[in-house]
């Protein structure tokens, strides 16, 4: 299953958003050179930005019934739209996963050790790029607040103020003012 990062980078391109509008008017699907005809391009490059969006699991494919031998056209449809997993899903993960390390001795060592080791899998950017300190807790900061935490960086400390997972989610009575850094 793609990921919705994947899903956004192949709608990006102009060609691709208007390969996935014709697709949206064709009922039955549309294959290559029709799609090509359709957008003025050329039928293999149309089949290129087919297999981008095929990769994001945003079209899909199956041949064309046929009265004669020979090969068969290839149609091209839209899938269906993922299901978004449901706050429930995440909180159950979240009460299992809390719940299995705070009955182990180490669990806050254990658990701030799995947030270091997500923040550096979630920083987009050339493994050997230098960044400051400052950058650093700037963007994970705007990751956190995008996840819904309310981060507040205070120097080298980021302070959250409200968990995603709760169900009344609560705020500390402090500014509402916030630091951007970037």
């Amino acid at each position: 299953m793609a990921t919705a990062t994947a899903r956004h980078r192949a709608l990006a391109d102009a060609r691709r958003a208007r390969i996935v509008d014709e697709l949206e008017r064709a009922q039955d699907g549309l294959d290559a050179v029709e799609l090509a005809r359709l957008l003025g391009l050329h039928a293999n490059t149309v089949r290129w930005h087919l297999g981008i969006l095929a990769d994001a699991d945003i079209v899909g494919s199956r041949p064309a019934a046929r009265t004669t031998p020979g090969r068969p056209r290839i149609l091209y449809s839209l899938e269906p739209a993922p299901k978004e997993p449901s706050a429930d899903e995440h909180r159950l993960l979240a009460t299992v996963l809390t719940g299995a390390l705070a009955g182990a001795a180490d669990g806050s060592e254990r658990a701030e050790d799995a947030g270091r080791a997500w923040g550096r899998y979630l920083m987009a950017r050339d493994p050997l790029a230098r960044t400051s300190d400052d950058d650093a807790v700037g963007e994970v900061v705007e990751l956190l607040d995008g996840q819904g935490f309310d981060p507040e960086a205070r120097g080298h400390e980021i302070h959250m103020h409200r968990c995603p997972f709760t169900r009344s989610p609560s705020r500390s009575p402090r500014s509402s003012a916030r630091s951007t850094r970037g």
